[in-house]
């Protein structure tokens, strides 16, 4: 900044453009106190000839009124900047994206080629029965675990599905993490399982934006779910970490607890007991229903994708189980080889 300075000074002292005021002193600070001098005509008994030097070390305007033209390019690139703001977090603004009757897509969490026509074809009675102990006490914990919501909630079937999908998205977030962190330590693939368990997470997620359209949890009901989120967060990440078969063990008892609970959800619509309302327009776009779709479908498609990841969580329990007792099955086979081979021997 100084070389800047003393280089106007310099020019200006060869161009001659200086003036001397009242008491002789030489005046060209204009540069460095922040203001633009227009020159032109007589100052202080000095002919300048239309000299006007704009200061450039500030962030003031060099004119204290500019064009109108300039004024409205400036309005429009402020206002332009202010709703790219408000509209994206990163600063650029999302695309229009329609439906395929015309109308505007309004969801930023996922896009229309990102959702599905649920399957709803289920077996609701299967069931895992527990062969060991891990099994028994996935089993139990998850039983035990239900009592406290049941006697909380009781019969309000909605209130009890948005604690329950709050609880339900951890599992699938947790795993996939701790699967992707693992594939980048040992530079392995995954067999797919990363992806399978963050979707499982999002389908959750999706669940609980849907019971949330229909359900306006209390404020005593939110702090209940901040509080049991950030303690199953905390106890299934240890878990997973010390046994990840008894974690899918537990998360495939867990939704076999779901589907029925939402068979109760369904029964009670089916009675009178809970009214048939319209169903959101966020499940309509996502799972593909009918537009004159009820919650009655919502909440059956719901229990599909509740049986499904019971399912998939048994299926990877098991596979794990089979991991382990391939090698010791191994193990035994050879030992048995080794000791015909030294009878033979004998």
């Amino acid at each position: 900044m100084n070389r800047f300075v003393l280089r106007s000074v310099k020019q200006c002292l060869v161009n001659g453009q200086r003036y001397y005021g009242s008491g002789g002193g030489l005046v060209y600070g204009s540069s460095v106190v922040g203001r633009s001098v227009h020159l032109s005509g007589q100052r202080n008994g000095v002919m300048f000839g239309g000299f006007e030097w704009r200061r450039m070390m500030s962030s003031a305007p060099a004119s204290m009124e500019k064009a109108p033209s300039e004024k409205k390019e400036q309005e429009k690139e402020e206002t332009k900047g202010k709703d790219i703001v408000a509209s994206s977090y990163w600063g650029i603004s999302r695309p229009t994206i329609t439906r395929e009757d015309g109308t505007v897509w309004p969801w930023n969490c996922f896009m229309p080629w990102e959702t599905y026509k649920a399957d709803v074809s289920i077996d609701l009675k299967k069931h895992h029965v527990p062969k060991n102990f891990l099994d028994n006490l996935a089993y139990r914990t998850v039983k035990l675990l239900r009592i406290p919501v049941d006697l909380f909630f009781q019969r309000r079937y909605g209130c009890h599905a948005m604690m329950l999908e709050t609880v339900a998205a951890v599992p699938g977030m947790v795993g996939g993490m701790l699967l992707h962190l693992k594939s980048l330590r040992k530079f392995q693939q995954s067999g797919g399982w990363i992806k399978a368990l963050l979707e499982e997470a999002e389908n959750e997620r999706m669940h609980l934006m849907t019971i949330v359209e229909l359900v306006k949890p209390k404020w005593y009901e939110r702090l209940l779910v901040l509080a049991v989120q950030g303690v199953f967060f905390n106890g299934f990440f240890v878990l997973y970490l010390s046994s990840p078969k008894l974690a899918h063990r537990f998360v495939g008892y867990l939704e076999e607890e779901a589907v029925f609970s939402y068979t109760e959800y369904l029964e009670s619509i089916e009675s009178g007991e809970t009214e048939n309302v319209p169903a959101p327009a966020i499940a309509i776009d996502y799972w593909r229903l009918p537009k004159d779709a009820r919650l009655k479908d919502v909440i059956t498609v719901i229990r599909a994708d509740e049986a499904h990841h019971r399912d998939i969580n048994h299926f990877a329990s098991n596979l794990l189980e089979l991991k382990h007792l391939i090698p010791l099955l191994c193990r035994q086979e050879i030992n048995l080889f080794r000791s015909e081979a030294h009878h033979l021997l004998k």
